[in-house]
């Protein structure tokens, strides 16, 4: 028993890429996530995703949920299909788990990112077509090394390691721009604020992408529909509870000081 929950999937005829036909697909039917990423801050590193799925210029869903837990250090950011990408996040989580009873011991953190560059691989012939592509962050604590870990992957599986930050998703571009300003300008870079701090900017970030893509969703006081916002700590995952961020938004955030 080598712990390879994927290949005793494949092994009893489970098929993670299927066969796609000749006949065109209608790609603006297809829910896609939009913007998503991670950051280090002073306890670990904080991910971020926004709540819409859109499928071509339609809005189908504005209460997705982009920020999957695999285990209790590790976290999955989606942007892309959710289709694929959930899956993904089902087959992951239940790798870890089978990995760490069969082997009694948790799988490295090398280890889990080869799995998910596997799947990645594995959806090559989906990602290619235009109709199942999913551009990843994973975000995690390295326990044995006591470090944040952030990285990053195209639609073809090829890793990346974030220094301090990454997103993925078509409001990217908006936060990476912000990222870089406030690293090497700011008053205080995000590897130094503490969770209240963090958790401003995020949602300062996802709020300035949604000015830019219509892809991206922001905040929603009225209904009450404020992004997926997670911890990872050395204390494990938390996701951080909608009464905190709209306390945080009315406080900073929604406004013009802080």
């Amino acid at each position: 028993m080598n712990g390879d929950f994927f290949e005793i999937l494949k092994s009893n005829g489970y098929t993670w890429t299927p066969q796609v036909g000749s006949e065109p697909v209608d790609r603006a039917n297809i829910a896609h996530g939009t913007t998503v990423f991670a950051m280090k801050y002073r306890d670990g590193v904080l991910v971020a995703g926004d709540r819409r799925a859109t499928a071509g210029n339609v809005v189908m869903h504005d209460r997705t949920d982009k920020v999957l837990d695999l285990d209790r250090y590790s976290v999955l950011a989606i942007a892309g299909v959710p289709a694929t990408a959930f899956e993904m996040a089902r087959v992951l989580d239940h790798s870890f788990k089978y990995y760490r009873r069969s082997q009694l011991q948790d799988l490295s953190l090398d280890g889990k990112l080869r799995a998910l560059s596997k799947l990645l691989r594995e959806n090559v012939p989906m990602a290619v077509q235009g109709i199942g592509a999913v551009a990843p962050i994973f975000a995690g604590y390295d326990v044995p090394n006591q470090a944040a870990k952030i990285f990053f992957y195209d639609i073809l599986g090829a890793e990346f390691e974030g220094v301090e930050y990454a997103a993925s998703g078509s409001g990217s571009s908006t936060i990476r721009g912000i990222l870089h300003y406030v690293h090497r300008w700011g008053a205080q870079r995000p590897v130094a604020m503490g969770d209240d701090d963090a958790i401003v900017l995020a949602l300062r970030l996802l709020e300035s992408a949604a000015e830019f893509d219509s892809a991206t969703g922001g905040v929603n006081v009225a209904d009450g529909v404020y992004p997926v916002v997670k911890l990872i700590t050395a204390e494990g995952s938390s996701v951080v509870a909608s009464e905190r961020l709209g306390r945080l938004y009315a406080d900073h955030a929604g406004g013009r000081g802080v």
